[in-house]
């Protein structure tokens, strides 16, 4: 079985009479926690049930904000994000409310986008991801009676740093552009993720 079937058949035996799954991807940035969590959306559909994606990044704090706030530098620090707002839509999606409308963030323009899904009250199965999910530090750490499965990307260092040059290359900053932020902000946060994690249930 791959390593997606194996993560949806776990889903599935853990929440076979449950109303609604919540199920925590993390894993440090460059890790392919978005890819993971499509494909496990897809072959959750394929098993015939009802499935969404809630990415944290959507909680980013605007960089407005972060500007004013002395942050822009550290985007992406867990202090970067709106983790009350964020605790407070997953407790709502946890009680399974008719309709909530969730943000998305565009990585095109480094926006996230309010109220641009919905999570349907016949959507059964919700995949949250996020770096700090399991992140072993308060307050990101309440967040763990809040999920059903937790599944973390263990990814060496060194791939993630080359993804994450990748990744800005393609977003548009210069090679050096991308150097600098990679290795004073970047890093900072894998080394993060990496250091300070809760056990998951499953680790890829």
């Amino acid at each position: 079985m791959s390593e997606i079937g194996h993560i949806a058949a776990e889903i599935f035996r853990r929440g076979h009479s449950a109303r609604r799954m919540v199920v925590a991807i993390a894993g440090p940035p460059g890790s392919g926690k978005t890819t993971l969590a499509a494909s496990i959306r897809d072959a959750v559909a394929g098993g015939g049930q009802t499935a969404a994606v809630l990415g944290l990044d959507g909680f980013h704090f605007d960089d407005a904000l972060l500007e004013a706030r002395g942050w822009r530098s550290r985007k992406g620090a867990p202090h970067t994000f709106d983790f009350a707002g964020f605790r407070h839509l997953l407790r709502r999606i946890r009680s399974v409310e008719d309709e909530i409308a969730i943000p998305v963030f565009d990585r095109n323009i480094e926006i996230a986008r309010s109220a641009a899904d919905v999570i349907g009250a016949d959507t059964r199965i919700v995949l949250v991801e996020g770096n700090y999910l399991l992140l072993d530090d308060s307050p990101w750490d309440s967040l763990e009676e809040l999920f059903d499965v937790t599944v973390f990307l263990d990814v060496p260092r060194d791939e993630l740093e080359r993804r994450l040059l990748q990744r800005w290359r393609e977003h548009g900053k210069s090679e050096a552009e991308g150097r600098v932020w990679v290795s004073s902000n970047d890093m900072s946060n894998v080394d993060l993720v990496l250091a300070k994690r809760r056990p998951a249930d499953i680790v890829i």
